[in-house]
């Protein structure tokens, strides 16, 4: 028996429904957007008929809307988290990302469940006792490597998704606590205060400034366009593009780019891969992630596990966009700048820079004089040689912000008459196959009737599809009135086969026999119900300490954030290197009147951050 191809999905993000219609139209398999409330993204929420809008347009593609429910659920919320689940389900969502266990034992509708990145899945155990307990789809960790990846690829049957593009958490997703402790913000609720991005001071044990008001811990975006491959191998079939609180225009570059490269890969091996949804994408513009906000980029931790020093993962300069790379300053005099860029720039172009003071810094364009010289609209202090970015494209955007995309389903059209009736069948890439006949005022044509008859059949305009085939009584001249209504009905027929065979997937069973992989829950590991505690324990779990979002306290030993990113490493001072003294051994960092410790624990290469 021939094995059939893996369905490979892209995922996008959509922060409302008219975003959600735009990355379906640009190329996504799937969309991920939150609901009324617990969706993990307090400023990106949506009704119930927003989501429905978004699930009826995805599914005219066969593509999926997924619907986040992956904050912690306090006991006094877990009626009102169900009630919206039954009502998501009712409204077409073809399955909900997850984080707290104890939803599991609510009375749920048979929805079909995803567990979010933020269960924390970095280990084939891990992964292995998440399908269990019923999960259809497992949404790994940010920092695995290849390896890793295909370590749980090899304990698992359910498919695998990766975050493949965007912002980057520097912490374990749903075991950072310092938002938590220090405002009272829970990033497991959906608040995160992105402390991460804040500039601080790294200072040694006498409180000696060694770096000084530098973005230590806000990393740069992920972008995996170029391992595509190499992660489908691995065992990963979801890509998923991070941005829930990213514009419209960001998703549509985005997506159209990834959609690109993700064809690419299954265009090379037609065997092994295919594509989630159906629908050919037409665009009018070419997609440039680095036309897009991005802090620059990294492959993150996917190729190696331990990367040498010197490593740029973080952008210590400033946590803002760095942009598209222009060129290097040639000559600047007050508001005059002249760069060395073969890049076309326009009218009220944004720029950023370091200036001669060593700040972030940025302009923008009044007027572009031609030969790379612009005229600022404030004077700006940057020496000859001075890397030159572009942090907002306002051509680029200004296309971004019409239509910009088409998606079509192709049909193939028959069209025969017999005993003084006139059929048209059509059948679609969908697979789907529909047969609408009228009486007709039929009669032999005086001249040929075909190239009319497929014209008319091809009239499709303020539709999804596009013909690609058609097969015409083209001896036989058929009133273009009549041929249209025949068209117009049988379209509608094909609609309505779509809405009626889109498959709805069931949730998957538990088996209570896996048990969870230790037998201790601290409070990183997020109890924040009975419910769920009482999941751990059927699976047997001994000992749990609640999340801290319950009001266990924080003391000097509970790890506010826990990462694969090591300052030590970012800044070339790695303890196992060869410039390890470089910088003290005792390191903390400091913005205003918070102190922070840096724990570098060599032996796992990893870094905890702590009260002091």
């Amino acid at each position: 028996m021939l094995k059939q191809p893996v369905d490979i999905e892209l995922l996008a993000p959509a922060r409302d429904a008219d975003i959600a219609i735009a990355a379906i139209d640009h190329g996504a398999d799937a969309v991920y957007m939150g609901a009324s409330h617990h969706g993990a993204r307090a400023e990106a929420t949506n009704s119930l008929d927003d989501v429905r809008r978004a699930c009826n347009h995805a599914h005219r593609y066969g593509a999926k809307i997924y619907a986040t429910v992956n904050t912690l659920v306090y006991d006094n919320e877990l009626a009102e988290v169900e009630h919206l689940i039954h009502d998501l389900y009712s409204i077409g969502v073809d399955a909900l990302i997850v984080q707290d266990l104890g939803l599991l034992r609510l009375d749920l509708p048979p929805i079909v469940l995803h567990a979010s990145t933020q269960c924390d899945l970095r280990t084939p155990e891990k992964a292995r006792f998440l399908e269990a307990l019923g999960f259809s789809q497992l949404v790994m960790a940010r920092e695995l490597t290849l390896e890793e990846i295909k370590d749980i690829r090899q304990a698992t049957t359910v498919p695998l998704e990766a975050f493949v593009h965007g912002a980057l958490c520097v912490s374990y997703s749903g075991r950072c606590a310092v938002s938590q402790v220090l405002k009272g913000r829970s990033a497991n609720r959906g608040e995160c205060a992105q402390l991460c991005r804040l500039p601080y001071d790294l200072v040694d044990g006498k409180g000696r400034i060694l770096v000084e008001g530098k973005h230590l811990l806000s990393l740069r975006d992920l972008a995996q366009h170029d391992r595509l491959e190499q992660m489908m191998a691995a065992g990963v079939s979801s890509f998923k593009i991070e941005g829930r609180l990213k514009d419209i225009g960001y998703v549509k570059n985005v997506v159209a780019y990834y959609r690109r490269a993700i064809d690419k890969v299954i265009g090379r091996y037609p065997d092994r891969y295919r594509r989630a949804s159906q629908g050919t994408v037409e665009l009018t513009f070419q997609p440039a992630i680095e036309r897009s906000f991005n802090r620059g980029f990294t492959h993150y931790f996917l190729d190696e596990r331990r990367p040498a020093d010197g490593t740029l993962m973080a952008s210590i300069d400033t946590p803002k966009s760095q942009g598209e790379y222009l060129g290097k300053a040639v000559r600047c005099n007050g508001n005059t700048l002249k760069i060395d860029t073969h890049i076309t720039l326009s009218n009220g172009d944004g720029l950023s820079f370091t200036d001669r003071d060593g700040q972030f810094s940025g302009a923008r364009v009044n007027r572009v004089m031609g030969d790379g010289t612009l005229l600022l609209r404030e004077p700006a202090n940057i020496t000859r040689g001075t890397r030159i970015y572009r942090t907002a494209d306002k051509a680029f955007n200004d296309l971004l912000a019409k239509p910009s995309a088409t998606r079509t389903i192709a049909v193939d059209a028959e069209l025969r008459h017999t005993g003084g009736m006139l059929a048209l069948t059509l059948n679609d890439e969908r697979g789907n196959r529909v047969t609408h006949s009228i009486e007709c005022d039929m009669q032999t044509a005086a001249k040929p009737q075909t190239d009319r008859q497929i014209a008319e059949l091809g009239k499709l305009g303020g539709t999804i599809y596009r013909l690609r085939n058609a097969q015409v009584a083209g001896d036989t001249f058929i009133p273009a009135s009549q041929l249209a209504q025949l068209r117009r009905d049988t379209i509608e027929m094909l609609d309505r086969a779509q809405a009626i065979t889109q498959r709805v997937d069931s949730r998957r069973a538990e088996d209570k026999s896996v048990p969870y992989p230790t037998t201790t829950l601290v409070p990183a590991d997020n109890v924040a119900n009975h419910l769920s505690r009482e999941v751990y324990l059927e699976h047997g779990v001994k000992e749990i300490t609640p999340a801290l979002e319950t009001g266990m306290p924080a003391n000097t030993s509970t790890p506010l954030m826990h990462t694969r990113y090591c300052i030590r490493r970012q800044l070339g001072a790695c303890l196992k290197g060869k410039n390890g003294n470089a910088l003290p051994r005792d390191l903390y960092l400091r913005t205003g009147n918070t102190l922070l410790r840096v724990n570098c624990d060599c032996n796992r290469c990893e870094m905890k951050i702590t009260k002091p």
